[in-house]
């Protein structure tokens, strides 16, 4: 095997890898949480949607891509491409979606009550799953030319205005599909991003301002907490905004050709998938909710394996 191919076979592995455990364990301890806890905030049901989010961004896109870039052919048929790439879709739009949500939510959570937000405050909670719904609806809407686009790879070469993805072609057929679809997901992309920056950039500035009265929030309200979770979705959406700036300058770059090369094509999608495998340890470390329950997981398990120990000798 090529040694180029072996390096991107190997960075796909680890990374697709890294992501699947780290948001699968986030997943659990959230799903451990919600079933355990009586009162659950909204940024742990937002953050356990994100981490569902990016596990199907990975399984959907990641795993077909480690296989091929292993050598392994004829993975997925016409139809199999369609609801694969689809999803991968969704998955993908929903990642910077719930992203821009969490900060959204964030700010408005720590925001200095006034008129207006006396009223919307207490409503956040009950906002959650309504606007899951939405988002779901609206990117599926979005989304649902990309099965008309996708088949399974065929003999010979590639036609002009085709995202070879290995596994799958997604056949825009001419120039102006190509960019009509490219301006659709980037329009939305940078709406997303536009409103998660401000909503960032609000939190920082009231972390900055109210010092002191965070503090007393801490000792009356328990904004503490809330505190620890503002800084916690700055992270995340500095790390999202890092890779989607990457990301989108090589998107840009496959729209101004008729025919992509396939190294531009891994690079687009190792870079784009970072956040999904990074995010998840961004939140196991920054998230006492979820770094105790693993602990505890943990703590759980060795009792078991010493008595194990124990009977065999």
């Amino acid at each position: 095997m090529d040694l180029c191919v072996t390096i991107k076979g190997v960075s796909f592995l680890l990374q697709t890898g890294m992501g699947i455990f780290g948001n699968s364990v986030v997943l659990l301890a959230y799903a451990n949480i919600i079933c355990t806890e009586p009162k659950i905030l909204p940024v742990d049901l937002i953050l356990c949607h994100l981490a569902f989010a990016n596990l199907m961004l990975l399984l959907t896109r990641c795993v077909p891509q480690t296989m091929t870039v292993f050598g392994m052919k004829d993975l997925l048929n016409d139809p199999g491409c369609k609801v694969v790439i689809y999803a991968y879709r969704i998955g993908r739009a929903l990642s910077v979606c719930i992203t821009c949500m969490l900060s959204v939510f964030q700010a408005v959570t720590i925001a200095p009550a006034g008129p207006r937000l006396s009223r919307l405050k207490p409503a956040l909670p009950s906002l959650v799953l309504p606007t899951f719904a939405g988002l779901w609806l609206l990117n599926m809407a979005i989304c649902i030319a990309a099965p008309f686009f996708s088949m399974a790879p065929r003999n010979g070469t590639v036609p002009a205005f085709t995202l070879n993805l290995g596994f799958c072609h997604v056949d825009f057929r001419d120039y102006l599909s190509y960019v009509i679809n490219g301006v659709a997901v980037s329009v939305r992309d940078f709406a997303f991003v536009a409103l998660m920056l401000g909503s960032s950039g609000y939190i920082l500035l009231l972390l900055h301002r109210h010092s002191h009265k965070v503090r007393g929030m801490r000792r009356s309200h328990g904004g503490g907490a809330e505190t620890r979770a503002a800084k916690t979705v700055v992270t995340l959406v500095v790390l999202y905004v890092f890779f989607f700036g990457i990301d989108n300058v090589i998107w840009i770059y496959m729209l101004t050709v008729p025919k992509v090369s396939p190294v531009v094509a891994d690079m687009r999608v190792f870079f784009s998938s970072c956040y999904a495998s990074l995010s998840p340890y961004f939140i196991i470390s920054s998230n006492k909710k979820v770094k105790a329950k693993i602990v505890c997981a943990a703590e759980q398990d060795q009792p078991s394996a010493h008595n194990q120990e124990s009977s065999e000798k």
